[in-house]
């Protein structure tokens, strides 16, 4: 009962998601329509900004910028560059995508359970941070402990996996 649908992606203009990106930050990737991606250049660009609203040292702020002005100059070429991988596979004729149409579709699995408790363990503690329970000071003389943390994982990760390939 499987059928294929075949449609036709529009061509991008790389001004026009340049333009986007230039005057809202992440909608120049919402408009090649990479959703995803889209809010989370949004999300990453408004943390950024807020960051430099709280009235952190200098050392913050000046980091901040940096990557304020980094990720603002590389979504904009990226909305771009997009664009024209779009527009260069309708050239070569790539433009048409079979996707098969399940009667019902099943919920796609991704992302991990580490990852989960991590990025909630972190949102909790920049809301403590946010409400002066504990300072940002703290929080930043642990932010290493994050490095060993993923570290760990990955080393976790790997050492399950070959245990798995061997067997």
């Amino acid at each position: 009962m499987d059928e294929k649908v075949i449609y036709k992606k529009p061509p991008r203009s790389t001004a026009l998601a340049c333009i986007l990106s230039i005057f809202f930050p992440g909608t120049g990737a919402l408009y090649n329509r990479q959703i995803s991606k889209g809010i989370i250049f949004m999300v990453i660009i408004a943390g950024l900004i807020t960051s430099l609203t709280q009235g952190p040292p200098l050392f913050v702020i000046l980091l901040a910028s940096l990557l304020l002005a980094g990720f603002y100059t590389y979504q904009i070429l990226d909305s771009i560059q997009t664009a024209k991988s779009i527009n260069r596979k309708a050239l070569l004729g790539d433009e048409e995508e079979e996707v098969e149409v399940e009667e019902f579709p099943q919920a796609v699995k991704s992302g991990s359970i580490f990852w989960g408790i991590f990025l909630l363990a972190l949102g909790g503690i920049l809301l403590l941070a946010n409400f002066d329970v504990i300072s940002y000071d703290t929080v930043f003389d642990f932010w290493p402990a994050v490095i060993i943390i993923i570290g760990v994982k990955f080393i976790v990760d790997y050492v399950y996996k070959k245990n798995n390939n061997e067997n």
